[in-house]
C-alpha cells in the first residue's frame, strides 16, 4: 500500500478528525459475535489498578458495540483509547502515546482483518501525538484537551450517517427499481430518508450469502413499507434489466476511490457497468482507509463459514472470502459525509489530508 506521512497542523487534524464518523456494518457484526474471553481473562470489576490499559480497553470496546446496535467500530475503538488516555498514569505525552499504542493492539488483535478498526486506531494515534497538546507543559490539562477530542469525535458518529441520507435521498427517483447488495445501515438510512420525503420506490435485494445479510435488509426495507423483491447472488445479472440504479454501502473506501465490500460488489458492479446502470456508493468518510489494492489478492483475508452440506467432495476446496474489490472505473459517485466525491476526488482528499 501507498506510504503517505501526515504533516497536518492541529487545525488540520481537527478538520480530519471532525468528518472520521460513521460505521462499518460487517465488521461491527463479526466483532459482537466474538467471546468476551480476551476481555475477562485476568479483570475483576472495580480493580483498574491491577490490571493493564490494554483489558480495560479491549473490555470497553466490547461494551460499546453491545450498548448500541448502530455504534461504529470505529467509533467504539475511539471511545477505548479516550479511556486509556483518561485512566494513563503517564506523566509525559510521550508516555500516554506508548500506553495508545500498545492499547490501540490490543484492540486490533481482537480482529485482525476489520479494515475500519485498524484505520480508527491509527487515526487516534495520529491525531494524538501530532496536535499543539504536544507543546503544554501541563499534562492535565493536555490530557483533558485530548479526551474532549475523542469525545466529539465519538458524537459526530450519528450526524455522519444522517447527512448521507440527506444528501443521497435525492438520488432516488419517483418510481424508480434500486438494487442493494448485503446489509448497509447507511444505505437503509438512505433509503429511509427518501420514503419519510414521500417518496415511492421499489429495491431489489441479493440473497447475500454466506451470512444471508441480504435476508436483514429485506425485513428492515419492508418495515419501512418499501416494496421488496429478493434475488439469487447468481441472479444479479438479470434482474438489473429491470433496475434503474445500484445503491451500495462499503466496508472500505480506498486511496483511489474503489471501494471494499461485501463479496459480490465487483461482479454488481462488473454488470451494472455493462448494462450502463449507474452504481453509487454511501459511506461514512471514516471509512476512508489508506489501502491501495491492486487486485483481489491485495485485500486482507477473511472468511465467513459456509456449510455446503456432506455433498461436497472432501479433496474439492471451498474459496469463500468475505469481501471483495471494485476499482473506482465502475463507480459513478460516492454519497459520503464530505459530500457527494468522485472517486478521483477521495485521492485528491486523502492526499491533502496526508502530505
Amino acid at each position: 500500500s501507498k506510504s503517505c506521512t501526515l504533516q497536518a497542523s492541529a487545525a488540520h487534524v481537527l478538520g480530519f478528525v471532525a468528518w472520521h464518523q460513521g460505521s462499518s456494518d460487517m465488521a461491527a457484526a463479526g466483532l459482537k459475535q466474538k467471546g468476551l474471553g480476551i476481555i475477562n481473562e485476568g479483570f475483576h470489576e472495580g480493580d483498574a489498578q491491577g490490571n493493564s490499559l490494554n483489558d480495560i480497553a479491549v473490555k470497553e470496546f466490547h461494551e460499546s458495540l453491545q450498548k448500541s446496535a448502530d455504534c461504529a467500530v470505529a467509533v467504539a475503538a475511539i471511545k477505548a483509547l479516550t479511556t486509556v488516555i483518561r485512566l494513563s498514569p503517564a506523566q509525559t505525552m510521550m508516555g500516554i502515546g506508548k500506553d495508545l499504542e500498545d492499547a490501540a493492539q490490543a484492540l486490533q488483535r481482537v480482529n485482525p482483518t476489520a479494515i475500519s478498526l485498524k484505520a480508527g486506531c491509527e487515526l487516534f494515534l495520529r491525531y494524538t501525538t501530532r496536535t499543539s497538546e504536544l507543546e503544554l507543559a501541563d499534562i492535565d490539562r493536555a490530557k483533558a484537551r485530548l479526551i474532549e477530542r475523542g469525545n466529539h469525535f465519538a458524537d459526530t458518529s450519528t450526524r455522519a450517517r444522517q447527512t448521507i441520507a440527506e444528501l443521497g435521498a435525492r438520488f432516488i427517483r419517483p418510481g424508480a427499481t434500486v438494487l442493494t447488495h448485503g446489509y448497509s445501515r447507511v444505505v437503509l438510512a438512505l433509503l429511509n430518508r427518501a420514503v419519510t420525503q414521500g417518496n415511492h420506490f421499489n429495491v431489489v435485494v441479493t440473497e447475500g450469502r454466506p451470512d444471508a445479510t441480504g435476508l436483514k435488509m429485506a425485513k428492515a426495507l419492508d418495515e419501512l413499507g418499501i416494496p421488496v423483491t429478493l434475488v439469487l447472488d447468481s441472479g444479479v445479472a438479470y434482474a438489473l434489466e429491470r433496475v434503474d440504479m445500484v445503491l451500495m454501502g462499503a466496508e472500505a473506501v480506498v486511496e483511489n476511490g474503489g471501494v471494499i465490500n461485501k463479496l459480490g460488489s465487483y461482479q454488481i458492479a462488473i454488470c451494472a457497468k455493462a448494462l450502463n446502470k449507474p452504481l453509487y456508493v454511501a459511506a461514512e468518510s471514516y471509512k476512508f482507509a489508506r489501502l491501495y489494492p491492486l487486485g483481489q489478492k491485495d485485500l486482507p483475508e477473511e472468511r465467513k463459514p459456509s456449510d455446503l452440506g456432506p455433498l461436497l467432495p472432501q479433496r474439492v476446496t471451498l474459496d469463500n472470502p468475505s469481501r471483495d474489490y471494485t476499482p473506482p472505473q465502475y463507480i459513478g459517485l460516492l454519497v459520503t459525509d464530505l459530500g457527494v466525491l468522485t472517486p478521483a476526488a477521495v485521492s485528491d482528499e486523502l492526499i491533502q489530508l496526508y502530505v
